[in-house]
This record gives C-alpha cells, structure tokens and sequence, in this order.
C-alpha cells in the first residue's frame, strides 16, 4: 500500500484492489460519513469517493486544483460537509467559509465545525452575498455546488465580492438544475457563455470537462477573473 501526492494535499493510494483518492485526515481517528480510514506510514488517510464528490470527480478529470495547504477557500453548497471536510483536510494551515441555505442541513455541518476549526459555518442564501460579507474575507479559490437555475450568476457575484484578483472559481454546473428538458451539453454551452460574456466580473475560463461517469449531467468549470488589459 502507498500513497501518491497528485495535488496539493490530495493523495492517490494504491491498494491491492486499484487506486482511490484520499486526504490526510485533520482529526485522527474520526470519520465524518463512513467514509474509511487508512493509516500508511503512521499517517492516516480518509479515502474520497468521487461519486459522492463533485470536487474529487473534478480531480479524477485532471483538473489542476489550486487549493493549497494554506489557502482560504470560499464554498457555496455546503450541504451536510461531506467534500468540505475533504477541503478542510487539504486546507490544514486555512479556512473554509462554509455557505449552506438548509437549515436542518446546518445542524449537520455545524457538528462538523465541533471537530475542525478551519471550517466557518454560514447559514445564508449564496444568491445574497451581502448577508456575509461581514464573515469572509477575501479569499483565494471558490468552489460552488449549488443546484439552482442561475448558478453562473450566483458564482459571478461572489467572485466580484470575495475572490483575489488572482483567484480561481471552481465550479459545478447542474444541467437538470438549470433546464430539465434540454440537452445538457447545450445548457453547458450556454452557461460557459454566460461566464465569458454575460457579467462585468469577466471570466476567462481555464478548463471545463463533464464529470461523467461519477455524476450524470454534470459540468466541471474552473476560471479566473480576466485579467485586466
């Protein structure tokens, strides 16, 4: 058994069975959603399973993550933390603002929070920015996994308010969210569009793949403001 570092705090272990990705676990011997632990070398190690991570099918699909160990990372979609206590692990030295709507969703995250200080739970609506902007400060990646109908612009007005102007968007794009009928690869289209024409953000976008086979219908975008000429 080994362990392979394929970015930043995101390791790749190689078992007899194949390869799964993992993280260094920040609070030894706890496990967050059944998730295994694995202890390589005296380090233990919480194995991430893409299909329950639009984050990890992103690093599957060869993106080139830039969360780094010390990074502050604004996230939008929380839910119940199971990719943010992922992004927790790798922002061991950071801070994750945590955005969640639901409230009994919260409660969940918030027990989360008990054990992992640099995660920053937020009970807030991400279409409102406003409504935290008193919390975050300005940070250097947002990932957002909100399923609603404008998502692009959800993730332009947080990125105007929050994001570096040399940070990075990392964002998933639900196709049944946004249009059940039509054909995912035409709404992917457009909301790529939309993210390079539609907002006085201006994104350029760096990379964009389907997260297929791990979640149907699914885009993966990563951007950057576009720098100014």
């Amino acid at each position: 058994m080994a362990a392979k570092e394929v970015s930043a705090g995101i390791f790749e272990i190689t078992e007899r069975g194949g390869k799964q990705l993992a993280t260094i676990n920040l609070v030894p011997g706890a496990s967050v959603y059944g998730e295994k632990l694995i202890e390589i070398k005296g380090c233990e190690y919480r194995i991430w399973n893409p299909k329950r991570s639009k984050l990890a099918a992103m690093v599957i699909k060869k993106f080139n993550i830039p969360i780094k160990r010390d990074s502050k990372v604004l996230y939008l979609g929380a839910a119940s933390g199971t990719t943010v206590s992922h992004v927790s692990d790798i922002v061991s030295d950071g801070i994750v603002y945590a955005v969640e709507f639901s409230p009994r969703t919260m409660r969940d995250l918030i027990g989360l929070c008990d054990e992992r200080p640099n995660i920053i739970p937020i009970l807030a609506d991400a279409n409102r920015p406003q409504a935290y902007a008193h919390i975050v400060e300005e940070v250097d990646v947002i990932f957002q996994d909100v399923a609603q109908p404008n998502q692009s612009e959800i993730a332009a007005v947080n990125v105007k308010r929050f994001l570096k102007s040399d940070g990075h968007l990392l964002l998933s794009i639900k196709a049944r969210s946004i249009d059940t009928v039509a054909n995912p690869k035409k709404v992917f289209k457009e909301e790529v569009r939309k993210l390079e024409h539609d907002f006085d953000v201006g994104f350029e976008v760096l990379d964009s793949r389907e997260l297929m086979p791990f979640h149907e219908d699914h885009l993966g975008v990563m951007a950057r403001v576009r720098p100014a000429l």
